[in-house]
């Protein structure tokens, strides 16, 4: 491929048509679909077969438009340079988001019923609480770290929130003479549970400068052990915990917007999208955020620079693990019960979809934008695969695969920087 040089002015025009003739096809075929005068070219086209496919054009046209109409009006400068060697780059850093696209194209030709609102609404419910417990790993992931422990603060969350939020008439009650406290209190006594574990992850990795892996592995032991404790507390006796509130349910399965012939958007959603946007904003226009980029790239220069270090990794395993809370809580929610097992093996997952989204394993590299979309394609993969009735098998030796790869791609771009 020759070396080709656009102008970056036009290269942003670019987006705007192309998202503007997106949008109008996608407009023009879901005209087709609706309008009673269009029945023969709908009946002609099989348009009935694409299902929701016109609203999904309309969506990306709209964002391509948007990001071009955005990207032109700052008046950027310079040229975009299109070679073989630009080419290779852009393949390999969205290697694992062009091989999903070519999965999805795959999915809609064999179930075309995967093309429906419905079923995007679900992966994005789905990837809520995955994505808030992704965004906490994140940090000690920024700083070359891991947190291992993650799963079980979600499992210890879920538990201590559900066991104080049951009904007064349910038989099996883990706290028979509890009052009906208001619904806030067991949620903040949740998450404090787990920032208190967080607090000892990072004192141990901080103050003896354990490796991470270790400090969490032997918390993780330490959470579970407590969480099965508590769970097997008399009366419950380990017995699934049932019978929660409505207004503690309503947290994680309310829906909004809903009106007639549309199911609505789950709660989830908004709640994740806020809490992303609070961490990009923690991360990107903070000194916080600055500091943990500056100890992933280079502790000891960081140190040199008068970052306080110690303040700064407990910060971190703090605030991951009221995340992990966070998340605890709104699955409890969302199942409408718990049990000691709950969270088991999120961690590892949440990492996979850090890595998948480009945050780096050897520290300092990773956006929020970067993990929402290795959530997304991590689930993206597992629904889809279900919905053409792939064996749970094969769709573990797949999720494997693409761990490997994008480790691999990871590990290679470190090594040419």
């Amino acid at each position: 491929m020759a070396e080709k040089h656009i102008a970056r002015s036009r290269y942003d025009h670019f987006f705007c048509v192309a998202g503007i003739a997106v949008l109008v096809l996608g407009a023009l075929l879901k005209m087709c679909q609706t309008v009673p005068a269009l029945e023969g070219v709908k009946s002609a086209l099989n348009l009935r077969r694409i299902y929701d496919l016109p609203i999904f054009l309309i969506i990306i046209g709209a964002v391509m438009a948007l990001r071009g109409f955005l990207a032109s009006s700052k008046h950027h400068e310079g040229e975009v340079v299109l070679s073989r060697k630009t080419f290779g780059a852009f393949l390999t850093n969205n290697a694992i988001l062009l091989a999903m696209l070519v999965l999805v194209v795959v999915i809609c030709v064999l179930q075309p019923r995967f093309m429906q609102l419905r079923v995007a609404l679900d992966i994005l419910t789905q990837s809520s609480t995955r994505l808030i417990i992704a965004l906490g790993i994140c940090f000690t992931l920024l700083i070359a770290g891991t947190d291992l422990s993650a799963g079980r603060m979600v499992g210890l969350a879920a538990v201590v929130s559900a066991s104080m939020m049951q009904t007064a008439t349910y038989a099996n009650r883990f706290f028979p003479d509890l009052p009906q406290v208001a619904v806030w209190m067991p949620i903040v006594i949740a998450i404090a549970a787990c920032m208190v574990f967080g607090a000892l992850n990072g004192f141990l990795v901080a103050k003896y400068d354990m490796h991470p892996f270790i400090a969490t592995l032997a918390v993780q032991v330490i959470i579970y052990g407590a969480c099965s404790l508590y769970f097997d507390m008399p009366p419950n006796n380990s017995q699934p915990i049932g019978g929660v509130r409505p207004d503690f349910a309503a947290l994680g399965q309310m829906r909004i917007f809903a009106v007639e012939g549309f199911q609505g958007i789950s709660i989830l959603i908004p709640i994740a999208v806020v809490i992303c946007a609070i961490i990009w904003f923690i991360l990107n226009k903070t000194v916080f955020g600055k500091n943990v980029y500056a100890i992933g790239g280079n502790r000891e220069a960081a140190v040199v620079a008068g970052i306080n270090v110690f303040a700064c990794i407990m910060g971190i395993f703090i605030l991951a693990s009221c995340l992990y809370g966070i998340a605890g809580v709104l699955e409890a929610a969302r199942t409408a019960g718990a049990t000691n097992n709950y969270g088991n093996g999120y961690e590892l997952d949440a990492i996979a979809a850090c890595v998948v989204g480009g945050v780096s394993l050897n520290g300092g590299i990773g956006k929020v934008s970067g993990i929402v979309s290795g959530v997304l394609i991590f689930t993206v993969i597992q629904y889809g695969l279900q919905f053409i009735n792939v064996s749970p098998m094969w769709q573990q030796v797949i999720k494997g695969v693409i761990i490997a790869v994008a480790v691999a791609i990871d590990l290679t771009k470190y090594r040419r920087k």
